[in-house]
């Protein structure tokens, strides 16, 4: 994925939330029919809640989430809990600093990642979705 954006100042959650869409919407129609219409809500960090459920020591330890039951599950019941796409944009933020990649590629595979364990995929299908963009 190309970037045309010059970061004068560190990306906003706007931002971040641009280049997830973006990144979505380019994933193959075959994976995103997974997810439906789920949406994607970046914040900067993890609420509380999350980092005491999957006992991180650190907000930084996580760079999204997908929350939620699957198709099967939520189809199962009339009223499920919502399926939501969570990235936190600090987090991303100092992967990034850390990496050689484009802020939109580290997005879009964070995307990927948390679809792909959410619905069972191995690394090798989340790989090949990644090959193909």
């Amino acid at each position: 994925m190309t970037e045309s954006i010059s970061w004068g100042t560190a990306p906003s959650l706007d931002d971040i939330e641009a280049l997830a869409h973006a990144a979505f919407t380019a994933l193959p129609e075959s994976f995103r029919v997974l997810c439906g219409e789920v949406p994607i809500v970046v914040q900067d960090f993890p609420d509380d809640d999350v980092i005491i459920d999957l006992d991180l020591e650190s907000p930084f330890e996580i760079l999204g989430l997908f929350q939620g039951p699957d198709l099967a599950a939520r189809e199962a019941y009339a009223a499920p809990e919502p399926t939501m796409i969570f990235l936190y944009r600090r987090p991303i933020l100092d992967y990034w600093a850390e990496h050689e990649e484009s802020l939109g590629a580290v997005v879009r595979h964070v995307l990927i990642h948390e679809i792909g364990h959410h619905f069972g995929l191995s690394d090798a299908d989340m790989e090949r979705i990644e090959d193909a963009g």
